[in-house]
């Protein structure tokens, strides 16, 4: 890819962050237009803090909390999926627009397309499972596991919901230990403990 050359003519610090700013959206405009914006990415406020969201052009592929740290889950996109990586909200506006209308309470799913190029075999298989548990309600381990073709599995399905590279879209917070218990979760408990506070208050709402 051309590099876009900008001359920045304001030394003061708001002006240098403008003409920055702008150098920033030509070049992701150029990119996308030479079809080398392989990984758009965003950040979001939400109520269980930051959340990084990630997208290839076949749809979302990251979300991150930021106690996972975004640089880390930036690297691993680098790694794993493209080195061509930028900060491109666009792509991630409909993702975006429908996280703060679930943290709102009036949406109980996502309607977005996924790319789980960084889940495969077993961990692929268990975020099936997620996708199907109904807003609102809880699943085991075990149940997991066993509707994942493993019922012995359950460790692997606890490593499997802490790798989940798409929290809150694919719900592996609705996953909970046999007794009820929360169990971990990649956001930290406090997170897990709020969303499914939030899904069961707007369940009761509805």
């Amino acid at each position: 890819m051309d590099v876009v050359a900008l001359d920045v003519v304001a030394l003061d610090g708001t002006g240098l962050e403008v003409e920055v700013e702008d150098l920033h959206h030509r070049l992701v405009l150029r990119a996308a237009a030479q079809g080398v914006l392989d990984v758009a990415y965003r950040t979001l406020d939400s109520p269980v803090g930051s959340l990084l969201l990630a997208a290839t052009g076949a749809g979302v592929v990251r979300v991150a909390f930021e106690r996972q740290g975004h640089d880390a889950a930036l690297d691993e996109l680098a790694r794993r999926v493209s080195p061509r990586v930028l900060r491109a909200p666009a792509r991630l506006d409909a993702l975006a627009r429908q996280l703060e209308e679930y943290f709102a309470g009036r949406r109980t799913g996502f309607d977005v397309p996924l790319d789980l190029t960084l889940a495969s075999g077993f961990r692929r298989r268990v975020l099936d499972v997620l996708g199907g548990i109904p807003f609102g309600t809880t699943l085991s381990y075990a149940g997991v596991a066993g509707g994942a073709g493993s019922p012995r599995a359950v460790r692997a399905v606890g490593t499997a919901c802490a790798r989940n590279p798409l929290p809150l879209v694919v719900p592996c917070h609705r996953v909970v230990r046999s007794d009820g218990s929360p169990g971990e979760y990649a956001g930290g408990a406090a997170a897990k403990g709020r969303l499914l506070e939030l899904e069961r208050a707007a369940r009761v709402g509805a």
